[in-house]
């Protein structure tokens, strides 16, 4: 998996493993995928949010995804042959914004580290990337479940 971090430090190792043990944990394909993630500031999730949403307000993260899978089905390339990246020959599942500031606030609210709230959001939105959603209870305890194991897997806990 190629992970292109914009604005990110030292936390990127730590992200990309917990990405790549989620896509493992799911049958996606870890090498065949890539994807960007941002941190920005409240002023430009604000913006994309509303922008993109139509919601004027600060939100931790958001999933811009390239690839349509509701069915949550394993990805398979040569489907989307139109938006694999001609240089790398991967599949670009989208973008994953995260707001530093926001999450900066929720990891002292949740009483966990940052690096456990970033895992986090970084993983949440992936999973938007791979067709996961949280509109109904079932589907939210099926995706907060499945990131409740990858984070425990990898030893990011609460």
């Amino acid at each position: 998996m190629t992970i292109y971090f914009t604005n990110v430090g030292c936390i990127r190792y730590t992200v990309k493993k917990v990405l790549q043990c989620a896509l493992k944990h799911l049958n996606q394909p870890v090498n065949g995928i890539e994807m960007s993630l941002s941190f920005v500031t409240t002023d430009e999730i604000q913006s994309l949010n509303k922008q993109y949403r139509n919601v004027d307000s600060v939100t931790d993260v958001l999933s811009f995804p390239t690839v349509d899978n509701p069915e949550r089905k394993v990805i398979n390339a040569t489907d989307f042959a139109d938006i694999v990246n001609p240089e790398t020959g991967k599949l670009n599942i989208g973008d994953v914004i995260i707001c530093l500031e926001r999450a900066k606030e929720q990891a002292v609210e949740y009483n966990h580290s940052l690096k456990r709230e970033l895992c986090f959001l970084s993983l949440h939105g992936m999973l938007h990337l791979l067709g996961y959603d949280h509109l109904n209870a079932d589907d939210e305890k099926q995706m907060f479940d499945i990131q409740n194991e990858i984070l425990n897997t990898m030893r990011i806990t609460r």
